[in-house]
């Protein structure tokens, strides 16, 4: 209990650093308090999201280093919400373990701090569980949660999407949060890799390059919308381009991608090399550099490509979408 005392106190400059006007209480209460602006809406429409780390964290453990998985949790989550249109507005986190050790969830805390920062929202609650005997000695578990809100008839949801619209894609950072029990399974057990191997391929220790942070595309991703005709927006986590991307398909729509036009980040030859991953599998599971893909007309898409690059992402036209008969693949690569 102590501990827990301690570690409210040195986390809640922290907390308060993340505050929008809207927040109404600050840390330490049973629930945190947020005016809703409705006045700005016509008709405000509230978006969820919930999501968690996942197996990252076991890289985090190996390195000891903290301060980078709480930016992957706020990621996870607004990072969903926002392909909807909506503005993330507060995010909550919930962070188990068996022994509070104050340093390390200080570091987490941090890193969802700047999370939280980076995608604009409030940090405006969560919960710190101690459970003893229930997790490994060091080792802990996130979720996180965000609320959003868009205007209703704002709301993107792909219904719109037609045969000849194009897809851009946004790169990734890298493998985000998602194919870490493959990577793992690849890396560490069957090449028998360490966190400090450093390979021709990448240009940091592998650890370094597991625990690049999950991008943020938030605040880009509003200035688009509000500039450019997007008419769907796919977050590409586990599952791939193959599965994600058909999430925003209306019926009898599919779509071609072009494997060869972006750069494929190094990291994903390397676990293909040394795992004998087939090429649909890795697609299947992994980004592959492609951490966004938005939906637009082909007469928008360089517009939106120079206007994505001048908001600091690099963007490609990676195909287009086409017919699909039923039962056909949604999603076909090219070459």
């Amino acid at each position: 209990m102590d501990a827990g005392d301690e570690f409210v106190d040195r986390i809640s400059p922290l907390v308060r650093s993340t505050f929008r006007p809207e927040v109404l209480t600050d840390i330490g209460g049973f629930g945190g308090l947020f005016g809703l602006q409705a006045h700005r809406y016509a008709e405000p429409v509230l978006v969820s999201g919930t999501d968690g780390v996942g197996t990252k964290l076991k890289i985090a453990f190996l390195t000891d280093r903290h301060d980078t998985v709480g930016i992957d949790l706020v990621a996870m989550c607004v990072n969903d919400i926002v392909v909807s249109g909506a503005e993330p507005l507060f995010f909550l986190d919930y962070f188990a373990t068996g022994k509070l050790a104050v340093p390390k969830a200080e570091a987490v805390l941090k890193g969802i701090a700047e999370g939280c920062r980076q995608a604009g929202c409030a940090l405006i609650g969560g919960e710190t569980a101690e459970m003893p005997s229930f997790y490994a000695e060091g080792e802990y578990d996130l979720a996180g949660f965000a609320v959003g809100v868009v205007d209703r008839s704002k709301i993107i949801d792909g219904r719109n999407i037609v045969p000849g619209d194009v897809l851009i894609g946004l790169v990734s950072t890298g493998l985000h949060s998602n194919g870490y029990s493959l990577a793992r399974r690849v890396l560490l057990d069957k090449a028998q890799l360490s966190m400090t191997s450093r390979l021709p391929e990448l240009d940091q220790s592998l650890g370094e390059v597991l625990l690049t942070p999950t991008r943020i595309y938030v605040k880009q991703i509003l200035t688009l919308i509000q500039e450019c005709p997007i008419k769907g927006i796919a977050h590409i986590t586990g599952g791939g381009i193959t599965e994600n991307l058909p999430r925003v398909f209306p019926a009898g729509i599919g779509a071609q991608v072009k494997a060869g036009a972006w750069s494929v980040p190094p990291i994903f030859e390397v676990i293909a090399r040394l795992g004998t991953v087939a090429r649909e599998e890795m697609y299947r599971v992994f980004n592959m550099g492609i951490g966004m893909i938005l939906v637009v007309p082909a007469s928008d898409a360089q517009r939106v490509i120079a206007r994505a690059t001048a908001l600091g992402d690099q963007a490609y036209q990676i195909g287009a979408i086409v017919a699909s008969p039923s039962g056909g693949p949604l999603v076909e690569y090219v070459d």
